[in-house]
């Protein structure tokens, strides 16, 4: 069957086995699907950083594991996604799609308003979907230790989580702003087993070099990135993960879309009209959005898909669209993404996942061939949306969550009627109040 044909593999209610013994139900998709096989372009290649040419995978050998190497340039539709992953995703998957009925009448609006809610997972945030995927491959692949870097410490916690529940030790950077103001997410890593460190640090060479130039800096989830790469690449048992920007981390979110497809159709409804998702580096928005994406492409639906960046850190709004590092001491390959440079230190503005100086080449390249739309949102301004649709469903968003809410309550206000606007609920804000007090 050629890739054009592939049906779209729903969601399957199957039974496996876990290691106890215990019959698991699963409502998973089988597949993630993988939007590079219906672009019209494909998606420029990674450089190596030294050649400037395009990688090859001995050149991501010290990195990753051959499996997720393979994800990365895959063009084919579908990938089946591995049962031990399946059953892992079964302990709080499918998320729910949620009808917002009391946000519509607080708004006075005649659309309809549905949320896609990912605080659902063990760690409150979507970024398990990924970390599961990595730890298992690495897993396999007799990898012992992953280090990464976090922000807010949703992808910290979400990897430390998927390491103890497959074996693995991890080891996190975390950047000073959120290790700072955010403790209980590093509480949450430590529990699971896992030593957080504040970044820069004075334990790599990358951190001792910034901090000699910059001994007063908040960080960067750049300079946490050159921390964490620089600790794999000269530990022989570590690799090291990435939490989002990368293809194959933008591959493993599409459980949400396509969760979302199967969700809208036993809703009664054809199609979302317009769809919000909160972008920092893109993981759950390419999650969320992809699949409606590629629906659009094969099937002529016209969903449309908003990106909703913090103006803090606009890098799809003000950026440049050209190759750059992912980190600052410039050990990444070069990516072509949207860019603020990666020297670019953020504010510390309370959506700390949301505070990466570029944006997935995919999501990228999506918004270059107009697949996707962009806007950037004023702290204030999310941050009143996020107290609005607390007080009217319940749910307290998670700052970069509140990004898109607050889109996708201006939108509702003055949208037709019958219209589906679809919100990205990337996770809850309970270990974020202290942001919520300085708001209210």
């Amino acid at each position: 069957m050629s890739t054009v044909d592939q049906p779209v593999p729903a969601p399957v209610i199957a039974r496996s086995t876990d290691p106890l013994g215990v019959e698991v139900p699963s409502t998973v998709p089988t597949h993630w699907y993988n939007l590079n096989a219906d672009l019209p372009e494909p998606v420029p290649p990674h450089l190596h950083p030294g050649t400037h040419q395009p990688l090859t995978p001995p050149d991501l050998a010290p990195l990753f594991p051959m499996a997720l190497i393979e994800q990365e340039v895959s063009t084919e539709r579908y990938v089946e996604i591995p049962q031990t992953v399946r059953e892992i995703y079964a302990m709080w998957r499918p998320s729910p799609l949620v009808r917002a009925h009391r946000l519509e009448r607080v708004l006075g609006t005649r659309a309809r308003i549905y949320y896609k809610y990912e605080g659902v997972s063990p760690v409150g945030s979507h970024k398990p979907n990924t970390a599961v995927a990595q730890a298992y491959y690495n897993a396999v692949e007799g990898i012992t230790k992953l280090t990464t870097e976090t922000g807010a410490g949703q992808w910290g916690a979400s990897l430390s989580m998927a390491c103890s529940l497959l074996g693995l030790t991890c080891e996190v950077w975390q950047v000073r702003a959120s290790y700072d103001a955010k403790p209980y997410r590093r509480f949450q890593m430590e529990t699971y087993g896992s030593v957080c460190h504040p970044s820069p640090s004075d334990l790599t060479e990358a951190g001792r070099a910034i901090l000699a130039e910059m001994p007063d800096t908040t960080g960067s989830l750049g300079m946490a990135i050159s921390e964490a790469v620089e600790a794999a690449v000269k530990d022989p048992e570590a690799h090291y993960s990435l939490g989002s920007v990368l293809n194959h981390v933008m591959l493993h979110q599409t459980v949400i879309g396509q969760e979302v497809l199967v969700q809208l159709a036993e809703a009664g409804e054809r199609q979302a009209d317009v769809v919000f998702g909160c972008a920092g580096g893109g993981s759950n928005l390419a999650g969320l959005t992809f699949p409606l994406i590629g629906q659009n492409l094969r099937e002529g639906t016209t969903t449309r898909s908003v990106a909703c960046e913090p103006a803090a850190c606009p890098s799809l709004t003000q950026g440049e669209y050209r190759y750059d590092h992912g980190d600052v001491a410039g050990l990444t390959p070069l990516l072509k993404m949207h860019t603020l440079g990666k020297d670019f230190v953020p504010p510390s503005i309370h959506a700390g996942g949301l505070r990466y100086h570029g944006m997935s080449p995919m999501v990228s390249h999506a918004v270059n061939l107009g697949l996707m739309e962009a806007v950037a949102v004023e702290q204030d301004d999310a941050f009143a949306g996020g107290v609005l649709f607390a007080r009217a469903e319940g749910i307290i968003p998670a700052p970069e969550s509140t990004h898109a809410v607050a889109t996708a309550i201006d939108y509702a206000r003055t949208a037709q009627e019958g219209e589906v606007i679809l919100i990205g609920l990337s996770g809850n804000g309970v270990l974020d109040l202290p942001a919520y007090s300085a708001y209210v």
